[in-house]
C-alpha cells in the first residue's frame, strides 16, 4: 500500500499516452537496439512521477525469457527510446524513461496457485 499524493488523472493520462506510444515503438521496431528484438516486448503500465519528469515503464520480454538481460539492454539504450518518443509526442518535458520489469504475471500466479491449494 502507497501512502502520499494520490494519484491524478493527468499522471495517468500521460503515462497512457506513454504507455501506447512505446508499444507502439517495439512493435514496429522503430528504437534500433543492437541486439534486441523490441517487438518481443510488451509494455503492461507506465507510471508516471506526481512531476511528470520520470516515467516508470513496467515492460516483460515475451515469455518471460531473459527478463533481466532485457531490462538491462533497455536501461543502457533508454536514450535511443527517449529520441524515437520525442518523435512521437508532445510534452513540454519529455520524461526521462526507467524500465523496470513487470513482476504483476508472477504475483498473480502465485496468488491463483495459493487459491488453488486451499480448494483442494
Amino acid at each position: 500500500m502507497k501512502f502520499g499524493r494520490p494519484v491524478t488523472q493527468r499522471q495517468l493520462r500521460v503515462g497512457e499516452m506513454i504507455k501506447q506510444a512505446l508499444s507502439m515503438i517495439f512493435l514496429k521496431d522503430e528504437a534500433k537496439i543492437p541486439n534486441l528484438d523490441t517487438k518481443e516486448i510488451t509494455v503492461t503500465e507506465v507510471r508516471m512521477s506526481s512531476d511528470l519528469k520520470t516515467a516508470k515503464a513496467f515492460v516483460l520480454p515475451l515469455g518471460g525469457k531473459n527478463a533481466a538481460d532485457v531490462i538491462e539492454h533497455l536501461k543502457s539504450f533508454s536514450y535511443i527510446v527517449r529520441k524515437v518518443l520525442s518523435k512521437k509526442i508532445t510534452m513540454k518535458f519529455l520524461p526521462k524513461i526507467l524500465f523496470v520489469k513487470d513482476d504483476s504475471f508472477d504475483y498473480a500466479e502465485k496468488i491463483e496457485n495459493l487459491i488453488k491449494q486451499t480448494n483442494k
